[in-house]
């Protein structure tokens, strides 16, 4: 990862697996979100690949892997139609409604008649709790409830991917944990696989089962695995003092 001759992180090798809520954790400066721009497509590593695992439709030479940055462009966009986000403001469109927001990729990307993609729209609220509120526009509704508007619209092409930018900064703490306990049942239900970049400790330790430690001084990933497993077990002080807010574990 780099910009221009400025190496941000480098080394860096780990592995999603399906249904982990993947959390890419680490100080601030360290290169959370810029990881998460080489997997959504808005950058392209310095070096080295950013495997996803193929299916039929993408992997049409037999391989089990589709190299996200050096495959066709085609095949690029269909990899990202099995991908959602959530970006950290939500970036929800302020002149469209709640149902608008979410109507708008199914409108480009699919071949839904109006109807459909209203009810669809409708289904995708109800789903993170927002029942109801269609018609309404982000400035109407509470912060909370756009992050949870913003996870709607992620989930609108049924993706088998999320990536989470922060998604529980500018939260205060009860709705914060809503959303925590939102991503949980999403995974359980519809078995969504998550990747989340966040630094708030109370969200990874709730939701994070597998992860990557980021750490700006040496720029590079200092261990891999579950938090709850690493506050106790990890060889890197670096990483437990994180985890403790510096009072060692």
């Amino acid at each position: 990862m780099a910009y221009d001759n400025f190496v941000v992180q480098r080394d860096l090798t780990f592995d999603i697996k399906p249904q982990d809520i993947f959390i890419i954790m680490g100080g601030s400066g360290c290169g959370k979100s810029t990881l998460l721009k080489h997997f959504i497509g808005l950058k392209e590593p310095a070096a080295g690949r950013v495997l996803f695992r193929s299916d039929e439709a993408i992997g049409q030479d037999g391989s089990e892997y589709v190299d996200f940055w050096q495959t066709q462009d085609s095949k690029r966009q269909a990899l990202m139609q099995r991908c959602g986000v959530l970006y950290q403001s939500g970036a929800l469109w302020s002149s469209m409604t709640l149902a608008e927001n979410i109507a708008l990729p199914l409108g480009e990307f699919t071949d839904l008649s109006p109807s459909d993609i209203k009810h669809l729209a409708s289904l995708k609220l109800a789903l993170v709790g927002l029942s109801g509120f269609e018609d309404y526009y982000p400035s109407e509704i509470s912060g909370g409830m756009r992050k949870r508007a913003g996870l709607a619209r992620a989930l609108a092409l049924e993706p088998e991917l999320l990536f989470l930018d922060e998604p529980s900064a500018g939260l205060d703490p009860i709705s914060a944990r809503m959303l925590d306990d939102l991503i949980l049942q999403l995974r359980d239900n519809l078995g969504c696989t998550f990747v989340v970049v966040t630094h708030e400790l109370a969200s990874i330790f709730a939701i994070g089962n597998n992860s990557v430690f980021l750490d700006a001084d040496s720029k590079t990933m200092l261990t891999t695995g579950n938090p709850n497993d690493l506050v106790s077990n990890c060889e890197s002080e670096t990483v437990r003092n994180f985890l403790t807010r510096g009072e060692g574990g």
